[in-house]
């Protein structure tokens, strides 16, 4: 399998759970809609976001949870997703609707969009509070998202939390958000993942 992603990105999120897994998956990471040996990226994800997931037999997935939960399913000893037909893959696959449209599409992406509006990224980050109030609530007393243990939904989210410092949003302002961070930035899956992304980011910067 190949995963294409961009340093830093929402990818990061499939590139732990496929090392958390100990999947063979090799990532490959885009620049500028051009891949690694400069084809042409709108020929494998015709939307040009990432992830893309290409499987060994050439079909393609293109949307996080779809990407987190069949690399998960690959591994299902791994535990990374419950298993299927439980109330808790439910569980899960509600956690990834309200990760990817709620923190990541309504907040992050209008955050960083260049092109958006300025009343648009003013409405983005005023959802910042309620939505980390919201996340801070749920992981009160506990340290996973679903269940009790890493999941998909759990590296989906450490991701985003990278990206609060990008727009100088403190994390201290909820404690718990801010522990949760650096307790799963520590996670072994996490740091490797996260130490090959910088390392391509900084080789983009020389």
């Amino acid at each position: 399998m190949e995963l294409f992603a961009s340093p830093m990105a929402c990818s990061l999120a499939s590139h732990i759970t496929a090392l958390e897994a100990g999947l063979p998956v090799r990532v490959r990471f885009i620049e500028n809609k051009k891949t690694d040996d400069g084809g042409d990226y709108y020929q494998i994800s015709p939307k040009g976001y990432v992830p893309a997931l290409r499987l060994d037999d050439g079909k393609i997935l293109n949307e996080g949870p779809s990407v987190l939960q069949y690399l998960a399913d690959r591994k299902p000893e791994a535990g990374l997703a419950p298993a299927w037909g439980t109330m808790e893959r439910y569980e899960l696959i509600d956690t990834l609707n309200y990760l990817s449209t709620e923190l990541h599409k309504r907040i992050f992406y209008n955050m960083f969009n260049p092109n958006a509006a300025e009343p648009t990224k003013a409405a983005a980050k005023a959802l910042f509070e309620p939505t980390f109030d919201h996340l801070s609530k749920r992981l009160t007393g506990r340290d996973y998202l679903v269940g009790d243990r890493f999941t998909v939904a759990d590296a989906y989210l450490v991701t985003m939390l990278n990206w609060a410092a990008f727009l100088k949003v403190d994390l201290a302002n909820w404690p718990t958000l801010a522990a949760y961070h650096q307790k799963h930035l520590k996670r072994p899956s996490v740091v490797q993942a996260m130490g090959v992304e910088m390392a391509e980011r900084k080789r983009r910067a020389a």
